[in-house]
């Protein structure tokens, strides 16, 4: 490296060479350019400065090739030589000596050019002061020349001015013609007078021209020279910055040399240091020698010492095999002593047992009397006991059914409010008795039938919570998200567990009516309060998944559930909250009394505070409010004035306190309102539970959510597992289990087969995604993760679609690119049926959400046998649990997940799945794993349950108190 530094240059090569590069301004030089002196000394300080430059660039940003890490990676590497170790450095300390001396060298030569270039400076700088002042003259000189053409122009009109008098004396003079000689004299010394004024102004004006052209000339020339001055700023200011580039420079190479000086140092203790290393290491090969010899000595004198035993084992085991011979023959002999004197024994008990024997019978057939007694007792009470025992072998649409029947005998005044309540409670219990008074009637006519249920009305006795979610969705019938399947999935796993469990739904016009049981409407019309006024609204009763569901037509002239859609509407906060109210005044006349009603999303929030302030007065009052929020992105906020539509008091709850947002104060927030006014709050997963106390999470709920928190809780959704279960999915084109894993390779295969994709290689792995394409799902992770899947050698299928436009848009194009792909395919769609399909079919699946309150996908996948890879987030957190994760029991671990929402997150997880899916044992094991997991509501349900029981119990005991 010693020829970068040499001495500079001639500086008349380096302009040469600098013919038509770019100069310090940026303008490009022209191979015919005529430079001047100064241009001339700034071209060259310009290539005094490209030199130290690159002198820089060679010196401070290519690493010097020798230090002391690179000697100890040496000495490591060839420590098998010592010799050779010591020649080598030597060697480089030779060359890193030279090194430090060219160091110093360039640091004087920089110190130099720092010099000259602050002369070069000073005297640009100088210059520029007396251009100015040179420019400054002018302009004083520009200014007298004007003043003087001013005077030049005036005295030039002036002179025309006697011109025209002079004209019009010659025409008085020419009218008087007796004048005579005398006047022609006069007038010819005039106009000879008029004319030497003239041409002396004349040629004044032309004098004054010539010098007004040489003053713009020398403007004109100021003006380029003062172009060029700013070019000379320009310059300097680069000078400024090369300057300021060489002392950072400097002290970056006056820290190198400072470091290098430490590694020279260093380095002597190094070569100390690895001789006495290589002498250890002899000595330990000495050592290791000697042990190796010990080792064989011991493994020879060992296998002595084990025949030696192996002989000992067969020499005792033939001493006991002849001490047992001898002792057996011993005890032979005593042995038939003792059967000698047995059987002397046995003779006298044998007379004995003649006696024992009649006195035995005797006794035999008075016990056998007793017992056919009991038998016929116990046959009686069995008899009386099945009266009273709940039946358990009729389906649960039966006793929904029922409840229906009774509801709609009260609802048309045909049996009293009591004896409605003492049927319910009959129903509620499965008493056999209702079941047979119903199979007795199933040939009587209606008035018979009810004279026969009234003969049933004794006292029973009361068994579970009579429990009334009150919702905008309910799976299967109208389903919009994850709200549908809670509603249905916790009412199913209540009703199980022997609670009396009721759904109060609006009457859509899209729902899917086929899959209601038995709809029917009642002969009864409820009058609701809206908009200050009472309103009609019809009711109907049908049977869903075993549930008994009302379902509530409003007679409004805004046809609030005739619309073609469950959400989405400009008018949705008068909408529900109509129905909030509706549904609160069915319950009132219908004379039920629940013990709990749990309301759903900020589309039945209403329910708690009409509850407390307007139905408990009126004696709808036994029950306790239970709120889930599924998801504080949507908190239904609206001007505070629509409350007053479903009659509230808008004075009253437009508070800080109360149902006032906490982010705008003309509003109000019916979440927020339902936080407030019930007396259990949950959310669908313990760690949504958490994040939603934050800032970033709670939506401007964290302040409301943290003040009522010991009533808040998390509880993780469950799957309906009747519902998605491969072994009974009539879906699939095979049913399958944990224990028979073929049907799923059989699905895999009739999916390829459906969307056209290779099916060349059995063991490729494909990848599923099942979503709505909302920012919230993590749109960008999934389109990344279709192309990397493609990139590791897998399959990708997506099902779904997006409400936002420009997604669909652009979910579309990768769509139409990927249209006959043999790897991927694009569905932006719902489609029930082949999302069943899709989980059947995928090895894995792919839920990157940036955040998500709970989710049922990934539960789904497992349930099918498809392992998910999810972001750490809400209730994916709950559920998903790395395999690679030693903090987690093996028992827990089901999945791959991922904490940064980025592409280089999803990439370490969706690239550690592919590469376990190599290991096709390990992989089958960890599929039948997630298969075995309890997805079911049963635990969530038994949650639900206790906090349902706690809150009901401080109702009871406060009530008794007071």
């Amino acid at each position: 490296m010693a020829y970068l530094f040499g001495p500079k240059l001639h500086l008349q090569w380096f302009g040469m060479v600098l013919v038509g590069a770019t100069s310090s301004s940026g303008k490009g030089l022209a191979p015919n350019h005529e430079v001047s002196g100064l241009d001339w000394a700034y071209l060259s300080k310009g290539v005094e400065i490209m030199l130290i430059r690159s002198i820089l660039e060679k010196i401070v940003y290519r690493p010097l090739e020798i230090d002391a890490t690179y000697f100890l990676s040496t000495l490591h590497i060839k420590s098998t030589d010592a010799d050779y170790g010591e020649q080598l450095s030597s060697v480089h300390l030779q060359d890193l000596i030279g090194m430090i001396r060219n160091a110093e060298k360039n640091i004087l030569l920089l110190n130099q050019a720092r010099v000259r270039a602050l002369q070069d400076l000073e005297m640009i700088l100088n210059e520029k002061q007396a251009l100015q002042a040179e420019i400054n003259i002018l302009e004083m000189r520009l200014a007298e020349t004007d003043a003087r053409i001013k005077v030049t122009a005036q005295e030039k009109i002036h002179v025309e001015l006697l011109e025209g008098e002079l004209e019009k004396l010659q025409s008085e003079l020419s009218s008087r013609s007796g004048t005579g000689g005398s006047m022609q004299d006069v007038h010819e010394v005039v106009a000879l007078s008029n004319n030497n004024s003239a041409y002396s102004l004349n040629d004044e004006f032309s004098s004054l021209r010539k010098e007004n052209k040489s003053l713009k000339d020398d403007i004109e020339t100021l003006k380029v020279k003062l172009s060029d001055i700013n070019g000379t700023d320009e310059r300097v200011l680069m000078l400024e910055k090369e300057r300021s580039f060489l002392e950072s420079a400097l002290k970056e190479l006056e820290t190198k040399l400072a470091v290098s000086q430490e590694d020279v140092s260093k380095l002597s203790a190094l070569k100390l240091e690895c001789k006495n290393l290589w002498e250890k290491v002899e000595h330990l090969q000495a050592l290791l020698d000697k042990a190796t010899k010990q080792a064989d000595q011991a493994i020879s004198v060992l296998q002595q010492n084990q025949e030696l035993r192996k002989k000992v084992d067969k020499l005792e085991e033939s001493l006991e095999e002849a001490n047992v011979y001898k002792s057996s023959s011993e005890k032979l002999q005593q042995y038939n002593e003792l059967m000698q004197q047995k059987i002397k024994l046995l003779e006298e008990r044998l007379e004995r047992s003649d006696e024992d024997i009649h006195s035995c019978v005797q006794l035999y057939q008075e016990s056998v009397k007793e017992f056919q007694d009991t038998l016929d007792n116990l046959k009686e009470e069995s008899k009386k006991r099945a009266l009273d025992d709940p039946v358990d072998d009729m389906p649960w649409e039966f006793w929904s059914r029922l409840l229906l029947m009774i509801d709609g005998w009260f609802f048309e005044k045909k049996i009293s409010t009591n004896e409605a309540k003492l049927l319910r409670e009959m129903v509620w219990k499965r008493d056999g008795r209702i079941c047979d008074a119903y199979m007795s009637c199933k040939e009587k006519n209606e008035r018979e039938a009810i004279a026969t249920f009234l003969r049933l009305t004794s006292s029973p006795t009361r068994a579970g919570l009579h429990i009334i979610h009150i919702a905008a969705e309910m799976a299967p019938v109208a389903k919009v998200g994850g709200l549908g399947d809670v509603v249905t999935g916790l009412g199913k796993a209540l009703q199980r567990k022997g609670h009396l469990v009721e759904i109060v739904l609006p009457k859509y016009d899209c729902m899917q009516y086929e899959r209601i049981r038995d709809l029917r409407a009642l002969d009864v019309v409820v009058e609701s309060y809206f908009d200050g006024r009472l309103f009609k609204n019809k009711v109907w009763v049908g049977i869903v998944e075993g549930l008994p569901v009302y379902f509530i037509e409003p007679h409004h002239p805004g046809n609030f559930f005739w619309r073609g859609e469950v959400y989405g509407e400009h008018d949705d906060f008068k909408r529900f909250s109509f129905f909030s109210r509706a549904a609160l005044e069915l319950l009132l006349q219908a004379g039920k009394k629940p013990d709990i009603i749990h309301c759903h999303d900020w589309q039945t929030s209403f329910v708690a505070p009409l509850y407390w302030d307007l139905y408990a007065p009126k004696g709808l009052n036994s029950a306790r409010i239970c709120f889930t929020c599924h998801n504080f992105e949507y908190q239904g906020s609206a001007p505070a004035s629509d409350l007053t539509s479903c009659g509230l008091d808008v004075h009253q709850l437009n508070r800080p306190d109360r149902m006032q947002d906490n982010l705008a104060h003309d509003r109000v927030n019916p979440v927020k309102g339902a936080i407030v006014f019930s007396n259990i709050v949950t959310t669908v997963s313990p760690t949504y539970a958490q994040e939603v106390q934050t800032a970033e999470g709670g939506r401007g709920l964290h302040v409301t959510l943290n003040s009522h928190s010991k009533k808040f809780v998390g509880i993780l959704n469950g799957i309906d597992t009747d519902a998605w279960n491969p072994a009974t999915d009539t879906l699939l084109k095979v049913q399958y289990n944990a224990n028979d894993l073929q049907g799923k390779a059989e699905n895999k295969e009739a999916l390829k087969k459906l969307l056209r994709l290779s099916s060349a290689d059995v063991k490729q792995p494909l990848v599923g995604c099942i979503t709505r394409l909302v920012p919230q799902k993590g749109v960008h992770l999934i389109r990344h993760a279709i192309y990397r899947t493609m990139e590791l050698g897998g399959q990708f299928v997506l099902l779904g679609s997006s409400p936002v436009p420009h997604i669909q848009r652009e979910f579309e194009d990768i769509a139409n690119h990927f249209q006959n792909h043999e790897h991927a395919r694009l569905l932006l769609k719902y489609d029930e049926a082949l999302s069943h399909l899709i989980y059947a079919a995928s090895d894995m699946f792919i839920i990157p959400s940036i955040f998500e309150p709970c989710g049922l996908t990934q539960m789904i996948a497992m349930r099918y046998g498809s392992i998910p890879i999810a972001r750490k987030t809400g209730g994916l957190n709950d559920s998903v649990f790395d395999i690679d994760d030693n903090t987690i029991p093996t028992q827990f671990r089901n999945g791959f997940t991922f904490l940064t929402p980025d592409e280089q997150g999803l990439n370490g997880a969706l690239d550690r799945a592919l590469g376990h899916y190599v290991n096709s044992q390990s992989w089958q094991q960890l599929v039948q794993k997630v298969m075995r997991i309890d997805l079911s509501w049963d635990s969530s349900a038994l949650q639900y349950e206790e906090l349902y029981e706690k809150s009901v119990a401080r109702a009871r005991a406060t009530a008794t108190r007071n």
